[in-house]
């Protein structure tokens, strides 16, 4: 194995510029979620020109690579979808230059996280030249639509693709550590009902808005009581948004809505999260609900999922993990850092939903994910097309 991990690294580093210059063309393509096609048919094309085995697109838009017919499957995963710029004075240059320059890619999707699969497709372009044949199929995901619902496009992959892997990695970014779990999250909405009457007389009516604040107030003491997990950290709950609606600005509000971001730590359920609202609010005119999610992919196909996305992590004795670590060592002759993320991944469906064993290795700082200046270091992108591939001949 040491012959090969030398000879891995001879290619990862020999197509270097390779890499760079396909992020380069990736990033400067604007695909936010639903609208990836453009993206998608440049990754396609990169997959054919690297010698992928077999390249297609899916019912809703992931781009599928794959290589070899062995029984065991192991699926390397990146979304193409992005956020948007933000505010365009955050920015120091063109968001979507793709400029390489002073050993970066630069620009949006760089880090979050189209540098994964521009190192994979050169990980497939290292495997062909090596000859793979290992008794592996292995398939190259580019997926969609991960920043408006995270899990939806491998929900698809399973059930209707009925591609099941064996093991996964996902290319989010870890500043090239082994991530093997995250917390998990939830959107929630409490809708209060309420009671109009003329603002001259509020103590004619019942005001939602003050319904909704004092369940602010006590949602904002639940979460400095939630569970915590010695890996994974305490739960947490905020909300991010209140409404309320009222037949006039002279008027008691009738209607309030609060919008919860819930991040779940092991332990906890959709259903233990659900009933903690519903204990604060049992006295209020109000109904939690979970939200579901029903998408337009470019292809124009709906799809879509409960706002659910479970918690998930694996053992750090799971041969995903050791295997992973023992590919980093042969590698790069050093221990590398086994951690979790702070934000949510495709590993929700993966492992959370479907029980795939997991771990995450991709190019990149998270810190820079959804933030301006988002830039990938070239060397990242090398790192990870060696582990990739070193990895598919050890797992």
């Amino acid at each position: 194995m040491k012959e090969i991990a030398e000879k891995i690294n001879e290619l990862a580093e020999k197509y270097k510029d390779y890499t760079a210059n396909n992020l380069s063309k990736l990033v400067k393509i604007k695909s936010l979620s639903m609208e990836e096609k453009e993206v998608q048919y440049e990754l396609k094309s990169q997959m054919e020109e690297a010698g992928f085995d077999e390249v297609f697109i899916d019912g809703i838009g992931n781009v599928i690579g794959r290589i070899g017919n062995g029984k065991k499957i192991l699926a390397i995963d990146g979304h193409m979808d992005t956020v948007d710029v933000g505010n365009i004075d955050n920015w120091s240059f063109d968001p979507f230059s793709g400029e390489v320059k002073d050993g970066f890619v630069h620009g949006r999707g760089t880090v979050d996280q189209e540098g994964g699969p521009a190192a994979f497709v050169t990980t497939g372009r290292i495997l062909k030249e090596l000859g793979f044949d290992r008794d592996l199929t292995i398939y190259f995901v580019g997926s969609v639509m991960e920043e408006d619902c995270d899990g939806l496009c491998w929900k698809y992959i399973i059930e209707e693709d009925k591609i099941k892997p064996d093991f996964a990695i996902s290319t989010e970014p870890t500043n090239l550590n082994i991530y093997r779990g995250h917390r998990g999250r939830m959107e929630i909405h409490v809708h209060f009902k309420g009671l109009s009457s003329h603002g001259s007389a509020p103590e004619r009516g019942k005001n939602a808005i003050y319904m909704a604040s004092k369940a602010a107030l006590e949602i904002e003491k639940l979460n400095e009581r939630l569970a915590y997990d010695e890996f994974l950290g305490r739960g947490s709950v905020t909300i991010s948004e209140i409404i309320s609606g009222s037949p006039s600005l002279c008027a008691v509000a009738d209607y309030a809505r609060i919008h919860l971001d819930r991040r779940l730590t092991w332990g906890e359920t959709k259903e233990s999260a659900v009933k903690e609202i519903e204990e604060i609010v049992k006295d209020m005119d109000a109904r939690v609900e979970v939200l579901y999610y029903d998408g337009v992919a470019f292809t124009g196909n709906h799809y879509g999922m409960e706002k659910y996305y479970p918690t998930w992590k694996i053992p750090a004795d799971h041969v995903a993990v050791t295997t992973g670590e023992k590919a980093f060592e042969d590698l790069f002759g050093k221990k590398p850092l086994v951690d979790k993320w702070t934000f949510s991944t495709n590993g929700i469906a993966l492992n959370g939903m479907y029980g795939v064993p997991t771990i995450g290795f991709g190019p990149g700082n998270e810190v820079l994910a959804h933030a301006p200046d988002e830039k990938v270091p070239v060397s990242d992108l090398v790192v990870a097309s060696a582990f990739y591939a070193l990895y598919a001949y050890m797992i």
